[in-house]
Order: C-alpha cells, then sequence, then structure tokens
C-alpha cells in the first residue's frame, strides 16, 4: 500500500510540474512579442505626402570686388604713415599714404645720371673745335663761353615770356572765377570797373617796363662777362692792341650797365606805385560787389576778360617766338660743335631730376577715384615696390559679387533678378543679394548651375555669406518632414518602416531608401527616390536605427 502510495504521489507531482511547465511556456510564447518590444528602439513615423513647397536654395559664397582700383607708386620711396584702414570710404583725392621727403632711389639715379650727362656735355665743349664759319659769323675772339652766355640770354628771354603767359592766365582766370560768382541781382559798378581797368593798364606798362630794362641789364651784364672772358683768353703774343679794344669796349658796357640799372630802379619804383595804385581800385570795386549793388558787373567783367584774353594769346606768341629762337640757336651751336647729342641727354636728365624732386617733396599717395579701401599691402616704415599696389580700392557704383553652385533641378526654380535673403540677416547693415546670372558649372557641367550674385551694401572683399535665394511654390509627389531626411558617405536617405507578418503578430523593419532632395523648407523636404508615396518614413527614434533592424512604432 505504501508503495502504490508513494508511486502515485510521484506520478501527481510529475503532472503538476508538466501543467506548470507547460502554462509558463505558453505564457512566455503568446507574450515574447511584448517583452522584446520592450527592448527595441521606438520610432515616430509620418506619412510620405505630395502638396507644394516654396523652395529655399541655401548656400555660401565668398564676396569678391567687381572692379578693383589698384593704386600703385611708381618708384621705391620710404612709407611715412598711413592714414586710411581697410573698409574706409575715401573720396577722389583724399590722402591715403604719407611719403617721407627723402630722395628715391630713382631720384639718386636720375641726380647720377645728370651729373654723367652735364660731365660729357662739358668735355665735348672744351674739346670743341670751333668751324671757320661760325667764327667768321660770330665775330672773331669767339669761344665756347659765348656760346653759353648767348644760349643763357635766350633761355632768359624765354623764361620772361613765360613769366607774363603766367601772370596773364592768371588774371584771365581770376576774371572768369569772378564771373561765375556775381550775384544774379547785378548793380551798376561801370565807375569802379573803369578805375579798375585804367589802373590795370597802368599796372601792366610799368611792369612791361621794368622787365624790359631787367632785360636790358641782364643783356649788358652778359655782354660784359664774355669782354671779360675773351679778355681773359687773350695771351700775350696776340698784341696789346686786340687787349686795349676790349677793355675800351668793357669800360663802354659798364657804363651802360650802370644807366640801365639806374632805369631799372626807376622803373620797379614806377611798378610799385602802380600795384599800389591797381590794389586801392580793386579794393573799391570788390567793396561795391559785396555791397550788392553790382549791376552791369558781368558786362564789365566780360569786357575786361576779352582785353585780357587779347593779352594772353599775345604773350603766348612772344612766347613761343623767343622758345623757337632758344631751339634755334641752341641747334646751330651745338650743330656746329657736333654737341646737340649731349646736350638733348643733359637736358633729358635735368627733366628727370626735376620730375623726381617735385615727387620727393611733400609726397603723398591720393585716391584717384572714390571708393572703399579693401586692401592695405603697406605700413609705415615700409618701402614701396613699383608696379605692386599700395592700396586697392572698391570704386563707387562698382559692385561685389558671389557666387556657388547647385543643381540642375534646384537651378530650374530660379530666375535672375530674385532677391536673395541673408541667414542670420541681423548681423549685417544694409546688405542686399540678387542673383545676376545662371551658368553652367565648369566643375561640374553636366549636372550643376553656377549661380552669380550681385552684392551691394557694407561688405568686404573676402567676406563670407550664407544666402538662401528662391521664391516659388511649385507642386511635388513626394514630401517629407525634414528630421526624416539623413546623410551618411553614401548620400542622403530616408528610413521607411516595412510590416512582416509573424505566428505572434506583425513585425516592423526600418528599410533604406536613398533619396535626393528637390526642394526645402523650413519644415519639409521634397524628394525623389525609389517610393510609391504611401509609406512610413521614421521621423524620430528613442535609439539610434539602422536599416533592416526591427523596430516598434510609438502610439501615434
Amino acid at each position: 500500500m505504501n508503495e502504490n502510495g508513494t508511486t502515485k504521489n510521484k506520478r501527481e507531482w510529475v503532472k503538476t510540474a508538466m501543467i506548470i511547465f507547460l502554462t509558463v511556456m505558453l505564457i512566455l510564447t503568446f507574450f515574447s512579442n511584448t517583452i522584446m518590444n520592450y527592448s527595441l528602439p521606438e520610432v515616430a513615423t509620418q506619412h510620405v505626402q505630395s502638396g507644394s513647397i516654396t523652395a529655399k536654395i541655401r548656400g555660401t559664397g565668398v564676396v569678391e570686388s567687381g572692379d578693383p582700383y589698384n593704386v600703385e607708386v611708381n618708384e621705391s620711396r620710404k612709407v611715412k604713415s598711413v592714414a586710411v584702414r581697410v573698409g574706409d570710404k575715401v573720396q577722389k583725392d583724399d590722402v591715403l599714404i604719407y611719403l617721407d621727403d627723402t630722395e628715391s632711389e630713382e631720384l639718386k639715379a636720375a641726380k647720377d645720371a645728370l651729373e654723367a650727362a652735364q660731365d660729357a656735355y662739358d668735355l665735348a665743349i672744351l674739346s670743341a673745335e670751333v668751324s671757320a664759319d661760325l667764327l667768321k659769323e660770330a665775330g672773331s675772339n669767339v669761344s665756347t663761353r659765348t656760346y653759353r652766355q648767348q644760349i643763357t640770354d635766350a633761355q632768359t628771354d624765354v623764361k620772361v615770356e613765360q613769366k607774363k603767359v603766367d601772370e596773364w592766365q592768371e588774371r584771365y582766370d581770376k576774371i572768369t572765377a569772378q564771373i561765375a560768382n556775381v550775384p544774379g541781382n547785378s548793380a551798376n559798378t561801370d565807375n569802379e570797373s573803369k578805375a579798375l581797368r585804367v589802373a590795370e593798364l597802368n599796372k601792366q606798362s610799368k611792369d612791361f617796363d621794368a622787365k624790359a630794362a631787367q632785360n636790358n641789364v641782364n643783356k649788358l651784364q652778359g655782354q660784359l662777362d664774355a669782354i671779360k672772358a675773351q679778355m681773359d683768353d687773350i695771351t700775350v703774343s696776340e698784341g696789346d692792341a686786340t687787349w686795349e679794344s676790349l677793355d675800351a669796349q668793357s669800360k663802354q658796357v659798364q657804363k651802360s650797365l650802370r644807366e640801365a640799372q639806374t632805369v631799372l630802379l626807376n622803373a620797379q619804383s614806377a611798378l610799385n606805385d602802380a600795384t599800389l595804385a591797381y590794389e586801392r581800385a580793386e579794393t573799391a570795386y570788390n567793396n561795391k560787389v559785396a555791397s550788392g549793388d553790382t549791376s552791369g558787373t558781368i558786362t564789365s567783367l566780360q569786357n575786361q576778360q576779352k582785353s585780357v584774353e587779347a593779352s594772353l594769346n599775345e604773350a603766348k606768341k612772344g612766347l613761343e617766338a623767343k622758345q623757337s629762337a632758344l631751339t634755334e640757336l641752341i641747334s646751330k651751336i651745338n650743330g656746329v660743335l657736333g654737341l646737340q647729342n649731349q646736350y638733348e641727354a643733359v637736358t633729358k636728365a635735368q627733366e628727370e631730376v626735376q620730375k623726381q624732386q617735385q615727387k620727393s617733396q611733400n609726397a603723398v599717395v591720393v585716391a584717384e577715384v572714390a571708393g572703399t579701401v579693401t586692401t592695405l599691402n603697406v605700413t609705415a616704415g615700409q618701402n614701396t615696390t613699383p608696379g605692386t599696389p599700395v592700396v586697392v580700392l572698391q570704386p563707387e557704383g562698382k559692385g561685389f559679387f558671389m557666387s556657388f553652385s547647385v543643381t540642375n533641378e534646384q537651378a530650374k526654380r530660379l530666375s535672375v533678378g530674385d532677391k536673395a535673403d541673408l541667414v542670420n540677416a541681423w548681423r549685417y547693415d544694409d546688405v542686399e543679394v540678387t542673383l545676376s546670372s545662371i551658368k553652367t558649372d565648369p566643375q561640374n557641367a553636366g549636372q550643376q548651375k553656377l549661380l552669380n550674385f550681385d552684392v551691394s551694401g557694407d561688405v568686404t572683399p573676402g567676406q563670407t555669406l550664407n544666402v538662401s535665394v528662391g521664391q516659388k511654390s511649385a507642386n511635388y509627389d513626394l514630401i517629407v518632414p525634414n528630421s526624416a531626411i539623413r546623410e551618411d558617405n553614401n548620400g542622403k536617405f530616408i528610413l521607411i518602416v516595412e510590416s512582416k507578418s509573424s505566428p505572434l503578430g506583425n513585425r516592423y523593419i526600418a528599410t533604406r531608401v536613398d533619396v535626393e532632395v528637390l526642394a526645402s523648407d523650413d519644415t519639409q523636404s521634397a524628394i525623389s527616390g525609389g517610393l510609391y508615396g504611401w509609406e512610413f518614413v521614421i521621423t524620430t527614434s528613442t535609439k539610434p536605427v539602422e536599416a533592416g533592424k526591427q523596430v516598434r512604432l510609438a502610439d501615434n
């Protein structure tokens, strides 16, 4: 009985254990899917849909100068100070750079060249053989000193005539300015104008007399110097008669010179009196004009202008005549002496020295156009380099530009003239970006277009701008949230959810679909790819999601 009871108890225990095991297995089988789901990434999804997007194409470009203006110094000079900074706006003739008043290398070279040319010329004169024809024409005892004096006298005549031209030109310009500044309600100034004209004519006459007297003194002094030079050249063998003749000529010229100097002093005194009278008449005239009672002023000034213009033209003719005479004299003398080439070399060297000296005194570099300073290539203490710009300007009215590439599909939705919006526009002051042209991108001619933009406003070359452009709405078959767009080394893609049936229910698998983004706005993107349009696309997940892995759906 005990054995049977024991056996029966064992059987009951085994039966109970089997029932418990089967029950547990059944429970685990039915709830395994639920348990596993808690370990899977939870994803939020959204239907791929159709609709419209206002395309905003974004890109980044570097601002470049449209037409830069290079400011150069065509000599080696030391920079004293720089008056501007990058970004400064300058007007035409504004000072950009101050240069030291030291001799430039070009000036030193010019002086050396002049010294060499002058030495060659002097040596040629000393060694020249004067032809018999010129000796006969000029008289006996003609020396190279005489030639020099002749040239000096002719040069003096040219300077006198040039001064006349300058003075008449100054008077002409002054009257022209007065005419331009006469107010509309002119009053009668005939009396003052006539008095001023009489004083001016008298001053001109006295000035002419003084210049003629000065010129006569200069000529007599030149003759005296020439005679003394001839006396110095006479040797004992030439006899006392020649020396005595020259001595008599010297005394006669000295007497004439003293008389001429007296005439000059009287002429200068008369000129001073005439100048004071002219100044008083001019003051009276100006006071009448300033009083507002200036009717008839323009007519009076125009008459003065015509008279001065006639005198100016006469002075110019006189200058041309003296210049021609000087040129002819130099050509004649140098032709005889065979010194034409040497003289021309000296003249050119003198002109170059004067040119370089003018550059070396109070030298500044100024802006030849109005614009904005974009580049500074020198600082105080540095030397300029010929051919290298010291400053680069962006001229007024000459804009900036920038460019970047987009796909052909994106370019189709843009038009020349579209305005671009700046990303972080609050950082920029009055900057405007406009699409100016759409061209084939030479780096990728088949698939890319180059967008070129005109840029205006407060920008500088080298500055980077981020912009978005495009204001056209377009319809698309496939639109997804921007959060659904993913990207790796193989390009852009989305993950969609595919459902697979199993004995325990449906399983959801993340599947990769490669796409191309056609257009985007702030929340959505239009795409193209291997889709039908009804798929669920993953937008967010609680854990990283990989293609081919199982996920669980969030309760939407």
